[in-house]
This record gives structure tokens, sequence and C-alpha cells, in this order.
């Protein structure tokens, strides 16, 4: 398993056999992510329906004799400002997928990066304040695609110095998923933010009795 570079220096980030190594899954894949961006909807979409639009509460005019069809409210569907005909209401968008898939997912998703040779590491130590301009002059060999910067929760100042780049995406690595790799050209990983990744890759194993 080759080690990938560090953006600005000379060291080399290890990558785990068993988490970058594994052969790509597309449709273990795509459920995944087709689930990870279905849990990101709100769901909060709502119409009002003839029961919820305010007033309507007698006859517009009398049952026989105008000529017009007969009506018993103005709210009505056909009316304009009536009630919405089954529009959307609140709901959640939740797909169930087993975590033994999940895991399998992300390790296709990040060897597919290792074996493109797409990985690259970062010294977030480099930054003892917020700089955009050093953050983007690390990226400036790498500004071919969509960058996906994944960070540890102890890393503030890195994390400020890369979220203004156009391009870049910059997650902590227990928000980072499937779709988060798969959508991106590059991914650079703190050494604390790869140890996290690579702990939910790595299959679990069973104890034995």
């Amino acid at each position: 398993m080759p080690d990938a570079p560090f953006l600005g220096s000379t060291k080399k980030l290890s990558l785990d056999a068993e988490a970058f190594g594994a052969p790509f899954n597309g449709p273990l894949v795509h459920e995944v992510v087709v689930a990870e961006l279905a849990a990101r909807r709100r769901g909060t979409h709502a119409t009002r329906n003839r029961a919820l639009v305010r007033g309507g509460g007698t006859k517009p005019y009398r049952q026989k004799g105008t000529g017009r069809a007969r009506q018993g409210s103005i709210r009505a569907p056909q009316f304009a400002g009536g009630g919405i005909v089954f529009g959307p209401s609140p709901r959640h968008y939740t797909l169930k997928v087993n975590r033994k898939a999940r895991r399998a997912a992300l390790r296709s998703a990040l060897s597919l990066h290792a074996e493109r040779g797409s990985i690259f590491g970062l010294d977030p130590s480099a930054f003892d304040a917020p700089s955009t301009r050093q953050a983007a002059e690390l990226l400036e060999d790498r500004r071919g695609g969509s960058v996906l910067l994944v960070l540890g929760p102890e890393e503030s100042a890195a994390f400020k110095s890369f979220r203004n780049l156009a391009g870049v995406t910059v997650l902590l690595a227990d928000d980072c998923g499937v779709a988060d790799l798969v959508g991106a050209a590059s991914v650079v990983f703190s050494e604390a933010a790869l140890e996290s990744v690579t702990a939910r890759a790595r299959a679990k194993k069973e104890v034995a009795a």
C-alpha cells in the first residue's frame, strides 16, 4: 500500500491496507450515497389542504338557481387561494443501510482514491492562526478539481484557513461520509482525521466466545 504525500512537505502519510486496499463495489457505494444524501434532506416541506386554509365557512352562493355549478366552499381546490390536493407534508427520507455495508462502502471510496493517488496529507500545526493565503499556496498544485479536506476537532486554525477557498469542502472526520469522498477529485487528511476515518472503515472483528 503506497503512502500519501503531505502538502508542502516531504513527509508521508501511512495508509492502512485494510481500509485503503479494498476492491471497489460500485452498487454498494451507490446505495450508501443515496441513503446519505436522502438523510440530509430536512423533509419540512408542507402545503395547506382545504381543511387548513383560512375562511370558506359558508357556501359562496345558493345551491340552485344561479346557473353555475354548485359549490360548498371558496377554499375548495378549484378556487384561487383554495387548498392543495395531495400536496407534500413533513416526512423523513431516511433509508436503512446496514453498518457492515456502510463500512464496506467507505472502504471502497477510500480505496478508489488510494488507487488513483488522490489522497494527500496535511500538517495542521503549520497554521498558528487562520491564513487563507497559506492554505491557497498549499493547494496551488491540486486545484484540478474539487478538494475535500478532512480535519480533527482540535484543528480549528486549519479549518478556518481552507473553508473560504472556492472548490474546497472542509469537514470534520466524524462528518465525512461516502458521498463526500465520491464527490471529491482529491482528498486531504490530517493525521488525526485519517486515524478516525480509518477506524470507522476497518471491519469489526468478531470476538470468539
